[in-house]
């Protein structure tokens, strides 16, 4: 986000000056000179947007005049809450005495029609973001997914929230995007090791996300906006050669002498090729039992269970921000929560500030609930999935399929209390540390309904005992969390992959078969869009580099 300033001064001998100014970040207090210095100065939240006020706060930092000041750039922008005066704080590259070169963005993505085949089985933000990136580097992406693209979906995702219908290769988490798309395109993530976080930022905002993600400390798209941008990425992958197939789900891979030779498709169509990006999510239960049928090693993997929580947003916007009403100049407010509670940790997850709780499931007879927020995170509540660690230890044997079998249990253990048609299990929060049944359910945003239930009947003793020690706890974190007036929602269990698959570190290619690249969160390397999407860029560049 640049500004510039006294464009019409752009002439030739304006030019020449800048040439021989040296173009680096210095911290010279004289300030002669050409040059840029990057500062962090601090806002009231109705100034944030005022580029007036903004230039005052830089005069004054800098103790310059503004006719000195030639633009600037807001590198990042957050706000901080910790004393009762809210402030936002951004980080500015200021342009002193020369103009900034305002840079536009563009990459144009070869034609690889007739290029080496990649298959990508899965459509998330890793297939994608890995198809993107095959095209890069000169291979020519095949995308295999299961689900449908994201206008027919659409349809699906009402006869779950309407009728308590679900399409079992067309919901919140099967289909073009992936489970993304429709749950809420949060992009805060902490993988800053792992790749350039800013490149994916930057290709949504090619695809057209607003550019306020490139510098938001908490960069949010909204589900409303989501399916739009997914399209188009999906449109750049097919210009340039690349191939999108949906309602193909892969039903078998194709492997000779440890090498990877290609796929099935539907129990009868064959596609073939040396490479495979396995991309499927962490809810495609019937991969993992095709890799162990065929002993490809997988192994079991902790993972994380509880509930999705919702409080009147009103709650979590006063606590948050001191205040009664929140300002029109400040979002809805977030929060993240974490506890250790013996040896277990107990956090938020996923929090969705003005959002909705979704029924997730992916398969018939059983309960699953995420969150999501529009753009404008204007929907009453605020929920969040609070979730208890799940242990290796806590499932005894040897399986490698295990946690997800105790996962699956309780699942279906959820849809049975709450009766059918994807009606939810829930109870007042109090109610439910105190081990009492609510008499009566407050409003919430989930659809298909909830009932009044003891979650104590679904919930493994460990999980419901660690909810019960954590949430007074986090009462005293967060004014007015701890209250009969939030709903706890059953069951957040899809918060990660209980199954690892495993690969080299280096190669990023399963050690014992040659051309298949476990992929982001349904291999258990990721968690989120920004991370699975950067896993699916570094699986892609090791295709490239692979020998």
């Amino acid at each position: 986000m640049v500004f510039v300033f006294d464009l019409i001064e752009f002439s030739s001998i304006y030019k020449l000056d800048i040439k021989i100014c040296t173009f680096v970040t210095i911290q010279d207090k004289n300030l002669t000179g050409c040059m840029q210095k990057d500062i962090e100065i601090t806002l009231l939240p109705h100034q944030v947007e005022q580029v007036e006020a903004i230039n005052q706060k830089l005069e004054e930092a800098l103790k310059i005049p503004q006719k000195r000041i030639h633009g600037f750039e807001i590198l990042k922008r957050s706000i901080d809450a910790r004393s009762r005066k809210v402030i936002y704080r951004l980080q500015i590259k200021v342009y002193i005495d020369e103009i900034p070169q305002v840079e536009i963005h563009e990459v144009n993505y070869q034609n690889v029609s007739n290029a080496k085949p990649v298959l990508i089985i899965g459509a998330g933000p890793a297939g994608l973001f890995a198809a993107l990136q095959c095209i890069e580097n000169g291979l020519k992406p095949i995308i295999i997914e299961r689900g449908k693209d994201v206008k027919q979906r659409r349809r699906d995702l009402a006869a779950i929230n309407k009728q308590g219908v679900v399409n079992t290769e067309s919901n919140y988490c099967y289909g073009e995007g992936g489970a993304g798309t429709y749950s809420d395109g949060k992009l805060y993530t902490r993988s800053n090791k792992r790749g350039d976080i800013n490149k994916v930022l930057q290709v949504f905002v090619d695809h057209g996300a607003e550019k306020d993600i490139i510098v938001d400390a908490r960069p949010h798209i909204g589900t409303n906006k989501l399916p739009h941008i997914i399209t188009s990425i999906k449109d750049t992958i097919l210009n340039a050669g690349g191939e999108v197939m949906f309602d193909s789900q892969m039903t078998d891979i194709l492997i000779e002498f440890g090498k990877i030779k290609g796929i099935e498709i539907n129990f009868e169509d064959k596609l073939h090729a040396d490479n495979i990006i396995l991309a499927t999510g962490h809810s495609a239960r019937d991969v993992y039992e095709l890799l162990h049928s065929k002993n490809i090693l997988i192994e079991a993997k902790p993972f994380a269970l509880g509930v999705r929580i919702e409080h009147p947003q009103q709650i979590i916007d006063s606590a948050q921000y001191h205040c009664d009403t929140r300002s029109e100049f400040l979002p809805p407010a977030y929060y993240s929560l974490v506890e250790q509670v013996g040896a277990r940790g107990v956090f938020s997850f996923c929090m969705c500030p003005g959002g909705i709780i979704a029924p997730c499931a992916t398969g018939e007879n059983e309960i699953v609930v995420n969150g999501w927020s529009p753009s404008k995170r204007n929907n009453p509540y605020a929920n969040s999935g609070t979730v208890v660690q799940v242990t290796l230890n806590d499932v005894l044997g040897y399986d490698p399929l295990r946690m997800l079998n105790f996962q699956s249990e309780i699942e279906k253990l959820a849809f049975e209390a709450g009766g059918g048609n994807l009606v939810a299990p829930a109870q007042r929060m109090m109610d439910f540390v105190n081990n009492k049944l609510s008499i009566d359910l407050p409003k919430n945003s989930y659809l298909p309904g909830t009932k009044s239930v003891m979650l104590d009947n679904i919930l493994p003793a460990f999980v419901s005992d660690s909810l019960k020690s954590a949430l007074p706890l986090f009462g005293k974190k967060i004014k007015g969390y701890y209250t009969n007036e939030a709903i706890l929602v059953g069951v957040e269990s899809r918060t990660s992959s209980p199954v690892r698959i495993p690969r080299d570190k280096e190669t990023y290619q399963h050690p014992q078969i040659k051309g298949l690249y476990p992929c982001a969160e349904g291999a258990g390397y990721a968690g989120g869009i920004v991370s699975a999407a950067i896993d699916g860029i570094n699986c892609a560049n090791a295709i490239l580099n692979a020998k």
